[in-house]
């Protein structure tokens, strides 16, 4: 479905009005915009996006269509999608369906013709903020209608995510693997398909299990190492119980942290979270090696960071790495207590590959 009078309100009093495709019914979350020029797919089943209304700064949506192969979970879990220019007819040889019939089916409005630089800047200027897509038919007073549907619309700060989008219990990811080197035990925060599949390239088997599992059964799993994994929400909501788990394997076993994990591994080591303004959302940021010089391009998606002043007072922790654009902090280690820590994700999907080498930096350095 396409082409229905549609609009984007945001907290402060901002309104867009376009066209609507895919789902026709109104929805809200946190708006943030993402950078990247490709990979659309890929965005909306990140578990991390849940409870966020996406804007793509690319002016151009739905060119590629959708195939059943690049996916990062088993389902879309972003709140709405906002483009300047939807493309209703895919030409790419992958493509099974439109954009707009994959939204339709999953639930999910999404709206365009819509100024998305302005749109940007106002995000910039202000901040991330609730918003709401809805359509407009019919309806007399659009401000008002958008302010009763915002009344719905929870904060993202203060939110707590993990647990809705976490599995309910375990899996193995992949279990034909011949011959393993050992097994990573996955901590399910809202876990990309590529963090498993970076697992199993290097020859580990992955079980991947819910985000309240004790460490006593991790341990029951014989793993050779923990990953804590990516998702969304406000890390400082994160039940305790989950904190005290990531506590007690600190130094008990090799961890490797990637986002939601990253900051929730922080949380472990006493050391705080905050918001950001407007988040990291995109696949173009850069972020420097502090031990070797080197750049890396990556991708990333988070709202919350890791606070800096706090981490460099830790002992047997070590910076790894640095954002360029705000300088906040993008990674840490500590050959001590063998953990490996990224808030960007060196996994991709979608997004350049300069960040993979931490898989096997991590493999070489604490496993091997």
């Amino acid at each position: 479905m396409t082409d229905w009078p549609c609009a984007l309100y945001l907290e402060k009093g901002h309104l867009f009005q376009g066209l609507g495709f895919g789902a026709q019914c109104s929805s809200g979350g946190e708006v943030v915009f993402n950078t990247g020029m490709t990979g659309y797919q890929e965005i909306f089943t990140d578990p991390s996006y849940y409870k966020q209304i996406v804007t793509l700064t690319y002016p151009h949506l739905g060119n590629t269509g959708i195939n059943p192969d690049d996916v990062e979970s088993d389902r879309l879990h972003l709140s709405a999608v906002v483009a300047r220019e939807y493309v209703s007819r895919p030409s790419n040889w992958r493509s099974t369906m439109p954009l707009h019939t994959y939204l339709s089916e999953a639930g999910i409005p999404g709206i365009s013709e819509i100024d998305t630089r302005e749109l940007t800047r106002t995000l910039r200027d202000e901040g991330a903020q609730r918003g709401v897509v809805f359509p407009t038919l019919g309806v007399t007073d659009v401000v008002k209608r958008a302010k009763e549907l915002l009344e719905e619309v929870p904060s993202m700060e203060g939110l707590e995510l993990v647990s809705v989008v976490s599995c309910k219990q375990k899996y193995e990811f992949a279990p034909e693997i011949p011959s393993p080197k050992g097994t990573f035990v996955v901590v399910d925060y809202g876990v990309k398909r590529n963090i498993l599949r970076n697992i199993k390239k290097r020859g580990y088997r992955a079980w991947v299990v819910p985000y309240n599992t004790s460490f006593e059964d991790i341990l029951a799993l014989k793993p050779a190492a923990v990953m804590l994994a990516n998702g969304p929400g406000d890390p400082g909501e994160v039940d305790a119980f989950v904190i005290d788990q990531i506590r007690k394997m600190i130094g008990k076993v090799p961890l490797f942290a990637i986002c939601m994990g990253h900051q929730l591994l922080a949380r472990a080591l006493g050391v705080s979270t905050f918001k950001l303004k407007f988040g990291h959302h995109g696949i173009n940021h850069p972020v420097k090696d502090m031990r070797t010089g080197e750049i890396l391009i990556t991708s990333q998606n988070h709202g919350f960071a890791v606070n800096r002043e706090e981490l460099e007072k830790k002992n047997d922790i070590t910076l790894s790495h640095l954002n360029l654009n705000d300088m906040t902090v993008q990674g840490f280690t500590s050959e001590k207590l063998k953990l490996l820590s990224a808030q960007f994700h060196p996994e991709a999907g979608p997004g350049p590959s300069d960040g993979s080498s931490l898989f096997d930096n991590f493999v070489k350095g604490f496993l091997e």
